[in-house]
């Protein structure tokens, strides 16, 4: 079930349940994951993007074995708010995600989210490799951490 507003995913976890992170690439799908008190997201994997059916298993079994009761997914929104073609391949590919398995869903405006990552490590000194390995995960820990931030105080 897709929820309008992101502050309803702690309404409506389990205690204990985790909310998983996704910022969804055409290659990449970049996951991080909450603890269990909902008060700090980390990096967990990239998945490299294949068929639906073999993103979804691997998702889901990650989704399994951390006990993730929800999904924060990163909608990437042009600068001026509006909707972009790529916008509506990550709705399309919520959607398909909750097919398959019904969770609550809640998005999350990601703008420039991969950008202040990126910047991050860059001041870190970090090799340009080890970013292209990492920064797919470190961009879905930011943004389920802001969406953390936000609903704690809403």
């Amino acid at each position: 079930m897709i929820l309008g507003n992101p502050a309803e995913l702690r309404a409506v976890l389990r205690p204990g349940e985790r909310l998983m992170g996704l910022d969804v690439g055409s290659k990449t799908i970049g996951l991080a994951l909450s603890d269990t008190r909902l008060v700090i997201a980390s990096p967990l994997e990239t998945i490299r993007r294949r068929r639906f059916r073999d993103d979804m298993a691997a998702l889901l079994a990650l989704a399994d074995r951390h006990g993730v009761g929800g999904l924060v997914v990163g909608l990437p929104l042009a600068l001026s708010g509006g909707e972009t073609p790529r916008t509506q391949s990550v709705r399309q590919f919520a959607r398909n995600v909750l097919a398959v398995r019904d969770l609550p869903l809640a998005f999350w405006d990601e703008r420039l989210s991969t950008a202040a990552v990126t910047r991050e490590m860059i001041a870190a000194d970090m090799t340009r490799k080890r970013r292209a390995e990492i920064v797919d995960r470190v961009a879905a820990a930011y943004i389920l951490q802001t969406c953390l931030d936000a609903t704690a105080r809403a």
